[in-house]
């Protein structure tokens, strides 16, 4: 039973420590069209930036040009990011320095750019700020899905522009949680 116990503990640090790692890399890389893991667009690309749809088991979601989720933060109003500091390291905004445009199910007309109070600019989605979520890894994954943290709930959204308040069912977790900001996730 001791190597298990091990084994879970371990499992329960690990997870935190990987995600301050990858908080910290949202934080001190550029976010210009670029996913919470800090990767940019390579040297030479052009400077725009795409939102699309992105289908899985929550129905069709918003996703940037690599298939990563993109959510609403139910605390921003009228087009006004309320999300920095802490809050923006576990769910970094969507910014670009070109032009942003739409593919599938998502419509141009409903895309368009926000100053943010550090004066970048956050794409915005029929009035809604999009951000990741720094605890989601990869194309698809919807982990940030419902999480109330920071002062209100987080939602992807849907092509509609309206926010998907539907959950999937809660897959098994060996990490213990997640948590940041005094918010467990």
């Amino acid at each position: 039973m001791h190597a298990l116990s091990s084994r879970k503990l371990l499992l329960g640090v690990a997870a935190p420590v990987a995600a301050a790692a990858l908080f910290a890399t949202a934080c001190t890389s550029s976010h210009t069209a670029a996913s919470p893991d800090g990767s940019s667009p390579a040297a030479g690309s052009s400077s725009s930036l795409t939102v699309k749809t992105q289908h899985g088991p929550l129905g069709n979601f918003l996703a940037d040009s690599s298939g990563r989720a993109l959510y609403l933060f139910a605390s921003d109003t009228s087009s006004t990011s309320t999300c920095s500091g802490a809050c923006a390291a576990a769910w970094p905004p969507l910014t670009a320095d070109g032009s942003v445009s739409a593919s599938g199910g998502a419509s141009s007309a409903d895309v368009a750019t926000i100053t943010r109070s550090d004066g970048t600019k956050q794409v915005a989605y029929a009035g809604h700020p999009l951000y990741y979520f720094a605890g989601d890894s990869g194309a698809g994954q919807t982990n940030g899905q419902g999480i109330n943290g920071f002062g209100a709930s987080w939602w992807l959204v849907a092509p509609s522009g309206n926010k998907i308040t539907t959950s999937a069912a809660p897959a098994p977790s060996s990490s213990g949680g997640y948590n940041a900001g005094g918010s467990s996730y």
